[in-house]
This record gives structure tokens, sequence and C-alpha cells, in this order.
């Protein structure tokens, strides 16, 4: 069974204006995490989802579950389409979002398109992706194509929180079981691997004193300063390690966030600190996180009395690519390549993605959706993020194209 770019295309097209509306809806309810109040995000999804005539499964996550991720709501939607006997293809895209911060000249919740790009919070990360996979299944289902196989979307809402609760939950309960994953992108390329990242608490104990008799006390921000300086000695032997995975770089090291003390007048009883440390596909996480203990616990030795706790906060772990999930890529670039008319490449990005939590369970994963052709373009996560609207409509093309040609 063949079918053409050029049927895709029109089946594409007869749909696209609807498909811009689809995201702008989406746009325009805020689900910014944190706060992470995403229900009512969740619900207006569905219901566009359900116009489309697509059945959809919400699979609401425990409050205590919720609650230990730091957000107010999360609820999972997932649609399954079944075309006959055959592999299970998911998609997963995320909704929430960050906040949108200051210095946008767009309204970031009013979805304007100027010029044939839509600016607002979330419309290239990665809620264009909703619309993406949508509109590629719809097209498919229009196709009469004699297919092999079920796709599912998979809509989460905790990926800037770390995706536990969304695809990690999903998988965990045994909701879904895929053969094989594409999860949301923001590029032109394919994405093979990406970043893992490991955050750590470090905090620093003394005892409190007035500063009028300091000697009396344990300051634990005197303690904390060789920590510190170890850190930063650290983080300059990483440049160092470069990975062989083009656009991964190498590993960095960031200190985000200090906090700590009485009042100015009182010698500080305690310090904590949160790290970043982004670790490169060829990184091993336990070995990086026994590594940074190591230099913790050495520098915490130049102040004897007071105490040194580290907690780790979060893991994840890299996207790496295998035999696989390199097959799914070639698929995505074949088709993304006579689509777009220029070569498609392979490549990794230095941040961290609800991919790996599917990988982690041994299913090929790899990355395409919406997107210009780098996040910055695109300005992700930053004041003014858009996308431009052709490329959201050749994204569905490429994507229903590599479905079909899975399910052949």
């Amino acid at each position: 069974m063949t079918i053409s770019i050029e049927k895709i295309q029109d089946l594409v097209a007869a749909r696209f204006d609807e498909e811009t509306q689809f995201l702008a809806e989406l746009v325009k309810i805020p689900s910014d995490n944190p706060r992470g109040d995403c229900k009512a995000h969740a619900t207006r999804a569905a219901e566009l989802l359900e116009r489309l005539g697509f059945t959809v499964e919400w699979h609401a996550v425990p409050d205590n579950l919720v609650k230990q991720s730091g957000m107010i709501s999360a609820t999972n939607l997932v649609v399954r389409h079944r075309f006959g006997d055959g592999p299970v293809v998911a998609l997963n895209a995320h909704g929430d979002v960050v906040p949108p911060g200051e210095g946008w000249t767009q309204d970031p919740y009013g979805a304007a398109v100027v010029d044939g790009w839509m600016y607002g919070r979330g419309v290239a990360v990665s809620k264009s992706d909703f619309a993406t996979y949508a509109f590629a299944l719809d097209a498919l289902k229009r196709s009469g194509l004699k297919l092999k196989g079920t796709v599912e979307l998979h809509l989460t809402y905790d990926e800037e929180v770390g995706g536990e609760i969304g695809p990690g939950w999903l998988l965990s309960q045994g909701i879904t079981k895929p053969d094989l994953v594409i999860a949301a992108g923001f590029s032109y390329a394919v994405v093979e691997a990406h970043n893992g990242c490991l955050h750590l608490e470090i905090e620093v104990t003394g005892k409190s004193a007035h500063a009028a008799i300091p000697f009396t006390g344990i300051d634990a921000l005197e303690a904390t300063t060789p920590i510190l300086a170890a850190l930063y000695g650290y983080r300059k032997s990483l440049s160092a390690n470069i990975s062989a995975t083009p656009g991964i770089g190498s590993p960095q090291l960031t200190v985000g966030l200090i906090s700590g003390g009485i009042n100015t007048n009182v010698v500080p009883d305690r310090v904590t600190m949160r790290l970043d440390r982004r670790m490169i596909p060829e990184d091993n996480p336990q070995n990086v996180e026994d590594e940074l203990r190591r230099v913790i616990a050495e520098a915490a030795t130049a102040h004897p009395h007071a105490k040194v706790n580290v907690r780790r906060v979060l893991l994840a772990r890299p996207l790496t690519p295998t035999p696989a999930s390199k097959r799914l890529s070639e698929v995505i670039r074949k088709h993304a390549t006579a689509v777009f008319g220029e070569s498609i490449e392979a490549k990794g990005v230095p941040l961290y993605a609800d991919a790996r939590l599917y990988a982690e369970k041994g299913i090929p994963t790899v990355m395409y959706g919406a997107g210009p052709k780098s996040l910055e373009e695109a300005n992700g996560h930053r004041a003014d993020e858009k996308l431009k609207l052709s490329d959201l409509q050749k994204a569905t093309e490429v994507i229903a194209l590599t479905l079909a040609d899975l399910l052949d």
C-alpha cells in the first residue's frame, strides 16, 4: 500500500482552518505550571477532541500524587483509535506550560496571528502538538486507508515538573503499553537524544546567635561558602566532556535557588540550596550523583561543626538512541524531508522531556512535532512564544505520513 504526499496534504488542508482554531482555543486557556491547576485546559481539550469524533478517556491522578508533584490538579487524556491488528503507536504532548513572564508584545493568552505566526504561551511547547497529532490522526481516519494497528494520543499535564504523574503514571498503571512513541518536538529536526537532569537540595544547618556575639553560634552561611566554591570549581571541569550526539554539547551545573537566614542581626542557622546538573547521554546518573555528593562532602569538612544534608529532588535520565528508535527516526526523517523539501536531520537537545519516561520502559521513542527550525526561533519559554502556521500544517502532514507508514 502506498499513499501519496498529495493525498495527505489535501486531507490536512481540508481542515487546517479548524486545526488553527483548535490550537488557538488551547492557547487561550491558561495552564501555567506552576501553579499547576490544569483541569480547565484538559476539559476544553477533551471537548475539542470529541468534536472531531474521538472518544476521550479521562485518567485523573490521585490527589496525593498531584500534591507531591507540587500541582493542584492533573488529569491525563487518552484517545485510542484502532485501525486493525498491529502495533500501538503513541503520540505524547503536554498541555502544561511555564508562566508567561514579562516582556510580551502580544497577549500570552490571545493566540493572535501576525504575518502567519500565532503568538501565545505554549503555542510551540507543546500545545501545538495537541493539534498536530489530533489532526494527523483525523486525516488518516478520513483517508480510507486499510491500516493495521492502533494510534493513541497521550495528552498530559506535568511535563514542567518532571512528567512522573503524566506519562510516567500512565505507564506505571498499565493504562498504556505502546510499541512505539513519538513525543512532542519543537523544531524541524527529529530528536533522538536529550540530556538528563539531576536536582539536589543541600541543607546546611548551624546555630543561630545574636550578631553582637556571633562566635556563640555556628554560621550556616559561612559553612555554605566553601561548598558553593567547590561546586563552581567542579562546574568548570564539565566543559571538557562533550557528547558525541550533535546538539547536546557538554554537561552543565547551575545553583538555581538559595534561601536562609532569620534576620540581618542574627547569625543564620540554616541555608538551603538547590542545584541542577544536566547530564549528557553518555553520563551514568548514579556516578554523577555520587561525584556531586563527594564534592559537597569534601568541601563541608572546612566547617565540621555545621551539619550538611543532601537530598535528591529529581532524577530525569537522559534519552539515548537505540537501533529501534533510530529506525523510527529514519521513517519520520524520510517523510519530513519530502514535505519540507529539504534534508531533515536527527540530533539531540540539551534539555530533558517526557520522552525519556517511555524510553526507560524500553519503548523506542523519538521527539518530533510542529515548530520553527530552533527553540530560540520559537521563543520557547520566553516572551512572545510563536509558531509559524505553515510549519504546523507541514508537521501534521509529516505525522500523518509517518503513521500511515508505520501501520502499513
